[in-house]
């Protein structure tokens, strides 16, 4: 989370091109959205239990447990000529990428429209709903994005996951009882969907990271060149550590 207000500061000042930056999460870690409220919705001790730390993000959503997946971070300019003024509109140029993506992998995905939609609930787990223009599988949500507009960019989140743990995810959450929670278990199943879980081979981060930049580059049509950071972006990076690991900042809702 630091390297990614670090890129959309140095991309702000003109220093850098857009981004597009592919990671993952050693050991598993829960983001939470900007705005959304952690005591009552996380279940802070469930997640210790699991050795996973919280961390709030710059974008807005819902919760997200990273952890067998790739993750991805998309920063470019307001004034790109590529980029509508409409939050919705920039959200599908985005994801054409990773439609692109989920086809480079032999999987048939689709954009969550309007329509398709399920009905808003308060639930705080991402993968419980699509909004716009996210991908689905077969009606059933494969990613999860979220943006915000800061400092003239727009800076895009998404979770792409490879493997879902279910006993590990419904435990990171507060219901109001134990027959709550198992029936929200039971019935993400047909609400959500990992790669492994429609692809015909085993997926693995390399492949899916390579898949998902020819999915950017050909929905996006553009030429992706390495970026490595120098040692006093790094630095910088590391001085905004602290932020990310406070308890003012991820316990701030």
């Amino acid at each position: 989370m630091a390297l990614d207000e670090a890129l959309l500061n140095w991309h702000s000042q003109g220093i850098i091109p857009p981004i597009l930056r592919f990671y993952g999460w050693k050991p598993a870690g829960i983001s939470v959205g900007y705005f959304q409220k952690v005591k009552g919705k996380i279940d802070v001790d469930g997640a210790r239990q699991h050795g996973i730390e919280l961390v709030r993000r710059q974008t807005g959503g819902r919760a997200v447990l990273h952890d067998q997946e790739l993750t991805y971070s998309v920063l470019v300019s307001e004034d790109h000529e590529a980029m509508p003024a409409s939050v919705k509109e920039a959200y599908l140029v985005i994801s054409r990428g990773l439609l692109e993506g989920f086809k480079e992998l032999g999987i048939e995905a689709e954009f969550a429209v309007p329509e398709e939609k399920l009905q808003t609930t308060d639930s705080a787990v991402c993968f419980e709903e699509p909004s716009w223009y996210e991908l689905i599988v077969a009606g059933k949500k494969a990613a999860g994005s979220a943006q915000t507009r800061k400092k003239g960019v727009i800076l895009q989140h998404g979770s792409i996951p490879l493997n879902v743990d279910k006993g590990k995810l419904f435990d990171l959450f507060v219901y109001p009882n134990e027959r709550v929670k198992e029936r929200a278990k039971r019935t993400f199943g047909d609400k959500a969907v990992a790669i492994n879980d429609v692809s015909k081979h085993p997926i693995r981060f390399e492949e899916a990271k390579q898949a998902f930049k020819t999915g950017f580059e050909r929905g996006l049509q553009i030429q992706l060149e390495p970026f490595t950071l120098t040692e006093e972006q790094l630095s910088e990076v590391h001085a905004l550590e602290s932020k990310y690991k406070s308890e003012a900042w991820n316990f701030s809702r």
